[in-house]
């Protein structure tokens, strides 16, 4: 009897070390997939009609969470946003129009940034409104103006629902656009 208990321990060692290995290797994917969801990418819904024309209501996309670790957002990214710290608060989704230093201003339903008329980069109709930008607006060191592609359908920084965006509020960069797939930065782009 002694000498089948002998033979058996090396079996229970190796049966126990596997699932201490298994158990690890769970631990370090949910470990790995929790940090590609809060810090790498996220899949989000476009919540309202303000990036109509290069988004619409409802489609999905990703959005990249580490483009703006080590660089600044750009003018015409399309950016992911989120006021307020309401965990009922939804994402927000707008094109980046003025950067920090920026002199910003919608003259006859044109923007104008530093004096100069803004040449887009996307097919957008002239505003009607233009907001707190019907004056110049000067934007200080982490600040962002944001305008929906859907300039008279958007809530956007011309109004105070939203205003200016500070960097901190920015989640990451609207990268993919799921069903039909394409890159954000390549739709609605002006001839």
């Amino acid at each position: 009897m002694d000498m089948y208990l002998y033979s058996k321990k090396p079996k229970i060692k190796k049966v126990i070390k596997s699932i201490v290995f298994w158990i690890l290797e769970i631990v370090l994917v949910v470990f790995a997939a929790y940090l590609v969801i809060e810090y790498g990418v996220e899949k989000t819904t476009m919540m309202d009609v303000s990036m109509s024309g290069t988004l619409e209501e409802n489609e999905k996309i990703i959005i990249n969470k580490l483009s703006y670790l080590r660089k600044q957002p750009e003018r015409f990214d399309v950016v992911v946003f989120k006021q307020g710290d309401s965990e009922h608060e939804f994402y927000k989704i707008r094109r980046v129009i003025g950067v920090p230093g920026d002199v910003i201003e919608i003259i006859e339903g044109m923007v104008y940034i530093n004096g100069e008329k803004l040449e887009e980069v996307i097919k957008v109709e002239p505003m009607r409104v233009a907001g707190i930008a019907q004056e110049p607006v000067q934007l200080q060191e982490n600040e962002y103006f944001l305008l929906g592609d859907n300039r008279n359908s958007s809530e956007d920084s011309r109004f105070a629902s939203v205003g200016i965006v500070v960097k901190k509020d920015i989640i990451g960069k609207a990268a993919i656009r799921l069903k039909p797939f394409a890159l954000i930065e390549k739709i609605n782009r002006e001839d």
